[in-house]
């Protein structure tokens, strides 16, 4: 039987709250009536979060120590946890031959690992009260792959398949899991990709395709970035936390619902064709 907070106040954690979509998702669930822990590395960036009512805590999620802290702080203050959204992220541009496994290992346990062991440590509560909802922040990279971003498509995928599986799992306890799939959003995700292009592949067989791609993503992302206010993915995820049975995957944002209707509609060496530099 669900035992969904009897004033719909809920209590959420996000994660990646300092910046960008995690913070545009706190403080739409603010708004929406929620109680709000923002998690992040540096939480003196999250004073407007704090200022519409909000907590913030520091939290490294590759760091164990970090997530079984903050998880056990809430469930003192608050004695549940009702909703986890997973959105801390990292990327790394450069070609699969190239970036350091190091550097890849790295993009998993923040994109997958993490937000696995965050699942694990709030599920236990979630499945004893027959509720709880994960909202897990994956990218229209969780179906779609472009060159020299193997490592964080993969990692995206990863995170996508782990969704679907748990979903199947926790479904019978009355716990919801939903991925969303942000599209083209503006919050400085992507401003350090030229860089990583030409450091990690600027020099070698892959050069020609990074030169391209980095100043691709000079136009996109540079002084007037393409792409949707990341209040948009803010306020569908606050209409999932709202609703009674949310869909498996939202799709948000600029071109998201395009490139995942290509990228299901095309063959696939017509789609590649598409997303790769010409020499």
């Amino acid at each position: 039987m669900s035992a969904e907070p009897a004033t719909g106040r809920k209590v959420c954690l996000v994660t990646g709250a300092s910046a960008g979509i995690g913070h545009a998702i706190a403080l739409e669930l603010l708004r929406a009536g929620h109680t709000v822990y923002g998690l992040a590395r540096r939480p003196e960036r999250m004073g407007a979060i704090r200022a519409a009512g909000g907590h913030a805590l520091a939290m490294d999620v590759g760091s164990e120590a970090d997530l079984t802290r903050v998880t056990g702080a809430v469930l003192a203050a608050e004695g549940r946890i009702d909703v986890l959204v997973n959105n801390a992220g990292t990327v790394v541009h450069g070609s699969a031959e190239e970036v350091p496994p190091a550097r890849a290992r790295e993009v998993f346990e923040v994109n997958v690992f993490g937000p696995a062991r965050l699942v694990q440590l709030v599920l236990p509560g979630m499945r004893e009260r027959g509720s709880g909802t994960i909202v897990n922040v994956s990218s229209i990279g969780g179906e779609l792959a472009l060159p020299l971003g193997a490592w964080y498509y993969a990692s995206k995928h990863a995170l996508e398949a782990y969704s679907d599986t748990l979903r199947q799992e926790v479904g019978r306890f009355g716990v919801r899991v939903v991925v969303v799939q942000p599209g083209v959003i503006r919050t400085g995700f992507e401003d350090d990709t030229p860089r990583q292009l030409l450091e990690y592949s600027g020099r070698g067989p892959y050069a020609a395709a990074a030169e391209t791609m980095a100043a691709r993503a000079e136009r996109a992302f540079g002084a007037r970035p393409i792409g949707s206010d990341p209040a948009v993915v803010g306020r569908a995820v606050a209409r999932i936390v709202a609703a009674r049975r949310p869909r498996p995957r939202y799709p948000v944002g600029h071109l998201a619902r395009l490139l995942l209707g290509l990228n299901r509609l095309l063959p696939d060496r017509l789609f590649d064709r598409m997303v790769t530099p010409q020499a």
